[in-house]
């Protein structure tokens, strides 16, 4: 692992570095892993000097045409990973973003689609266990972090339908989510 990894590994947890003297201190320290704490500590001098380089980064954003309302917010999704959630998830995350709103963006305007029915992400609780995931809570996750690759092929006001690699459809459902659990566990079943 190198510097810039273990940095990105620290702030995926929702943690931090940071140089006071010759000291790393960490934020909320106890969500890092051992392996990362392992790694912390044989790589210090190499974190220090990560962490004190002047930073002169240059970041292209790509937004589609199409993006409408939804500009500020794909593009500063695409400046970096929101806390506690996988690279790989959210590079796939902001591919899944262009391309969507490439194909819908302008329609699901129309359509009164918001941010955060496309980019939201659960509010990660404040002391989160150490196997907590954003992304596992349907109710608070946006459409664009479950295609996962996917396409969407239908859009309407309150559904997107979603093409699986076999052929079938699973559709998003932008009001009244149900919890995750079998079918029939959703209050609406009752009416």
């Amino acid at each position: 692992m190198n510097a810039a990894e273990i940095i990105d590994a620290v702030r995926q947890v929702g943690a931090t570095l940071r140089v006071e003297g010759q000291s790393l201190v960490a934020s909320n320290a106890s969500r890092i892993a051992p392996a990362i704490k392992t790694a912390i500590r044989e790589h210090k001098l190499e974190l220090i000097s990560a962490l004190l380089a002047p930073s002169c980064k240059v970041t292209i954003v790509e937004i589609p045409r199409e993006a409408g309302h939804f500009k500020r917010t794909f593009a500063h999704l695409q400046l970096k990973p929101p806390a506690m959630v996988n690279v790989a998830r959210w590079r796939q995350c902001v591919e899944d973003g262009k391309r969507f709103l490439g194909r819908w963006g302008s329609r699901a305007e129309v359509l009164g689609w918001d941010a955060r029915d496309l980019f939201g992400l659960h509010t990660p609780p404040e002391k989160p266990h150490p196997s907590y995931n954003r992304l596992s809570k349907y109710d608070g996750t946006g459409l664009i972090w479950l295609l996962e690759g996917r396409p969407v092929v239908a859009l309407t006001e309150a559904t997107a339908a979603i093409e699986n690699p076999t052929g079938n459809i699973t559709t998003y459902r932008r009001f009244n989510k149900p919890a995750l659990g079998p079918v029939g566990d959703s209050m609406e079943d009752f009416k």
